[in-house]
């Protein structure tokens, strides 16, 4: 091992504190404030410079997902070029920036489109999943064995490249294997491949885990399609992240399409990472830290609280830019601390247009389903600030078991049971999921927020809604506030603002800005 090697700082890493996943940094933990660039902006320096990062300067984003192209980095068979990549990490130092970065290899949603030339013209040797009909498709089954190889080839060699040009600098903190995989449009793969593989016996670790013997159809039912691709994909993704982390070991993820009404295998792509299938992933692709939603469809909260199960630390690599992603990533962090949060097409989110029609058709959402982007770069913005100075009492929170999340989702509120008292929240009726509400005001976001204690205080934080303090449910007497002062945290440290005893103390009403307020309440007894 050489001097340098010796000195090299430790890699990013995910440990677990305090039973929970955390990301580590520089040996301390690291929550990702952050957003997706769109699939090609990284494609060109220039663009970069141009449109991307002063769309992003004074948003407080610590990091910026962004891709990585296999056709940029091996343009030619065994030729590898990272031109690109090293000028990316060169204006991610300058704008102290952080970076994850998405490997586009095989696959990025389902189709094989970034892809060099030389695997897309040599569909004899990189053959393609093939429908029911016979008919190609745009997507390289995982089942070639050739194509993993290539793929976990140029994988090894970009990771290797990594950590030559940035093992020190650590501008990358972590890196998504491929983006959304599965088979969409089909149910399944049916190349001559996939359909001798499909009748013989299941793998043998598969009917240790599951208790399951005979082929695919005969182990898992209406479900053999699902559990067939899932195990090609998740083979092929753990070949290709075996080899990147064995040169460089940073945290690998996988990102999940996730199930849509109607629920059928190729109306969303059929073998990616969906909650139902993680259990198989996590066996069969360990090099696999986590893997992670991206949410589009209307059920944010329960999808969270799916994810941020078994062990699986949340993180949000995209979620739809509008002003709405304030109060997911509250939720996010409040109910699950999660690792990160990301809104998608952040260069766009200080002036969004009108959705793609195609783009809502394939996502399978409405327009209003998108939610209302005016103002919503100042809000995340000012939220990220806002976080960040709240870091380590937040942590603490959590450490303790004292922080409660909350979120609306056609419900009228919540009652939040704290150690002395209760906390009511009722919700303002903002957003799209209101459906009980007075007409709402079109450029509000949903009701989201947590709330913290400590010894004696009580912090809470959000925006679209209103709160009580209540007696502990079943007691009798009554909650009196002591003190409500306004402020904020700089550097975990509580900044008072004004104090909020007069008349003020009755009203406890939260808007569409979020903000934090510090309570100490009583709870009288007759």
């Amino acid at each position: 091992m050489t001097r340098k090697e010796t000195a090299m700082k430790k890699a990013p890493y995910i440990e677990t504190i305090n039973s929970q996943k955390t990301l580590m940094v520089g040996e301390k933990p690291y929550r990702i404030y952050g957003g997706e660039i769109h699939n090609s902006s990284s494609s060109s320096l220039q663009y970069m410079n141009d449109a991307v990062w002063p769309a992003l300067r004074g948003m407080h984003l610590n990091t910026v997902i962004a891709p990585v192209f296999w056709e940029t980095v091996e343009p030619e068979k065994g030729v590898f070029d990272f031109t690109l990549l090293d000028g990316l990490l060169n204006q991610a130092r300058r704008e102290r920036v952080r970076f994850v970065l998405l490997w586009f290899g095989l696959w990025k949603n389902a189709a094989s489109t970034y892809v060099p030339a030389w695997v897309q013209r040599d569909i004899k040797t990189y053959f393609r999943v093939k429908n029911e009909h016979g008919k190609p498709m745009m997507t390289i089954s995982p089942l070639c064995g050739e194509a993993v190889t290539a793929d976990a080839a140029a994988f090894r060699m970009m990771m290797r490249h990594l950590k030559e040009v940035d093992g020190e600098e650590q501008t990358v903190i972590m890196v998504q294997v491929e983006n959304e995989i599965g088979v969409f449009g089909a149910a399944r793969d049916f190349s001559g491949a996939a359909e001798e593989a499909f009748r013989v016996e299941i793998p043998a670790t598969l009917q240790a885990a599951f208790g399951k013997t005979g082929s695919w159809p005969e182990a898992f039912g209406k479900d053999a399609c699902e559990y067939f691709m899932g195990y090609h994909f998740a083979v092929a993704i753990e070949e290709i992240a075996s080899a990147g982390h064995a040169e460089y070991p940073l945290p690998l993820y996988v990102n999940a399409w996730l199930e849509q009404f109607p629920e059928i295998p190729g109306r969303y792509p059929c073998g990616g990472p969906i909650f139902k299938l993680i259990d198989l992933y996590r066996l069969v692709a360990p090099t696999i830290e986590l893997y992670a939603p991206d949410i589009y469809v209307d059920q944010f909260r329960a999808v969270c609280d799916e994810y941020a199960a078994k062990g699986n630390p949340l993180m949000i690599p995209e979620v739809r830019n509008s002003i709405d992603s304030v109060p997911f990533l509250l939720y996010a962090v409040g109910a699950h601390n999660a690792m990160g949060f990301c809104p998608f097409g952040i260069e766009d989110i200080r002036g969004q247009g009108k959705a793609d029609a195609q783009v809502l058709q394939v996502l399978n959402i409405s327009e209003a389903a998108l939610g209302n982007a005016t103002g919503a770069a100042e809000l995340l913005g000012h939220t990220y600030e806002l976080l960040q100075n709240m870091e380590e009492p937040i942590r603490r929170a959590h450490a303790d078991g004292q922080i409660h999340a909350f979120l609306e989702q056609n419900d009228d509120g919540i009652i939040i049971p704290l150690r002395e008292i209760d906390v009511k929240i009722t919700f303002n009726g903002h957003g799209v999921f209101a459906s009980s509400a007075p007409p709402k005001e079109p450029e509000a976001p949903v009701a989201g927020g947590f709330v913290f204690e400590t010894a004696n205080e009580i912090f809470i934080m959000g925006t679209g809604f209103a709160l009580e303090f209540l007696p502990k449910t079943g007691e009798r007497g009554s909650a009196e506030i002591i003190t409500k002062e306004e402020g904020r945290f700089v550097s975990g440290v509580w900044q008072r603002g004004r104090i909020l005893n007069g008349d003020e103390r009755y009203f406890n009403k939260f808007g569409t800005i979020p903000e934090v307020m510090r309570f100490q309440v009583i709870n009288l007894q007759d």
